[in-house]
């Protein structure tokens, strides 16, 4: 009887297909504000590919060169392709680790920290999967403007870019450097699920902060720090492989290794780490901007369609 009325009193909850929704259309909402910071890590990483000079020495450089050359609008070149990467890896990766979560909760308990840790690096990796024909046409059209005119690729938006990829070069294009794409995803996963819970735990240690927005940004800006420090190394390989050329039936690399291994060679060691302030710039402000908009979609959501007048965002 008691177990009836507990269901009964229980309140209505958000259906899974309107979560993995939101989150989608979370991620979508904050590249809004950081598309900027992609673009310029982009030119970053490509700066000084296949043994030319350096073009962007900073940044700043990097961003004072775009506005100059490309104009104000030219900082949110490919933001239809940012948008469906977000569509595809954001929202594939959350229902998937919304599932898995499920599935291996018992009896109302939630997996352990490693076990979610796992749950990440799956859910990450197959969300890579499906979103790098997004992010092959995003870095495409990021990198367009750094190419001699008649170098250059001409995408009018994302839907242009992928039916122009497959008409000129092949479907599989589209999965071109899928494996650093994966092993990306996988690193920055694991290392955000580690570092952004360790960082709570510190912080909420010193006894300044509380469970509010305020911790979230300053754990999510931490997290970000050393996710950007471990995965840096696998993005450059990746953006380098999804942005070369095929020059007489030869492609300028043959794999991440490859990639690694001449970048290091000519450009140093440290270049490994190159466009490493907009990537940080862009990580932990996309974290937090992302969690503020799906707190306001579930808001919303519980207040108007599940008439629940006293309801908070919740996760």
């Amino acid at each position: 009887m008691s177990a009836s009325s507990n269901n009964s009193a229980a309140p209505a909850q958000i259906p899974k297909s309107i979560k993995f929704l939101f989150g989608g259309g979370a991620g979508m909402a904050a590249t809004v504000f950081v598309q900027p910071l992609d673009l310029v890590k982009n030119r970053m990483q490509l700066s000084g590919v296949g043994g030319q000079a350096r073009e962007h020495k900073t940044s700043f450089h990097a961003v004072k060169s775009i506005l100059k050359n490309e104009g104000l609008f030219g900082m949110y070149t490919g933001l239809s392709a940012g948008l469906l990467r977000q569509a595809t890896y954001t929202t594939t990766r959350l229902g998937i680790y919304t599932t898995l979560f499920d599935m291996f909760s018992k009896d109302g308990k939630p997996p352990g920290f490693f076990g979610k840790a796992l749950m990440g690096v799956t859910a990450g990796g197959i969300g890579a999967f499906v979103g790098t024909p997004a992010e092959v046409a995003l870095i495409r059209m990021t990198s367009d403007g750094r190419l001699p005119i008649d170098q250059r690729r001409g995408y009018k938006n994302v839907i242009d870019a992928l039916a122009r990829i497959v008409k000129e070069e092949g479907v599989l294009t589209l999965w071109r450097g899928c494996i650093p794409t994966v092993g990306r995803a996988m690193v920055v996963n694991a290392a955000q699920l580690a570092s952004y819970s360790q960082a709570k735990q510190f912080l909420i240690g010193t006894g300044y902060f509380s469970e509010n927005l305020l911790l979230h940004f300053c754990a999510s800006m931490i997290s970000g720090l050393v996710t950007t420090a471990a995965s840096m190394p696998v993005d450059i390989a990746k953006t380098r492989i999804q942005s070369m050329k095929t020059i007489n039936g030869v492609p300028e690399y043959s794999g991440a290794i490859d990639v690694l291994a001449k970048t290091i060679r000519s450009e140093g060691f440290f270049s490994l780490w190159k466009g490493f302030t907009p990537y940080y710039a862009r990580l932990g402000p996309h974290t937090v901007l992302t969690f503020i908009f799906l707190e306001q979609m579930n808001k919303l959501y519980k207040v108007y369609v599940l008439k629940d007048k006293n309801a908070t965002g919740g996760l």
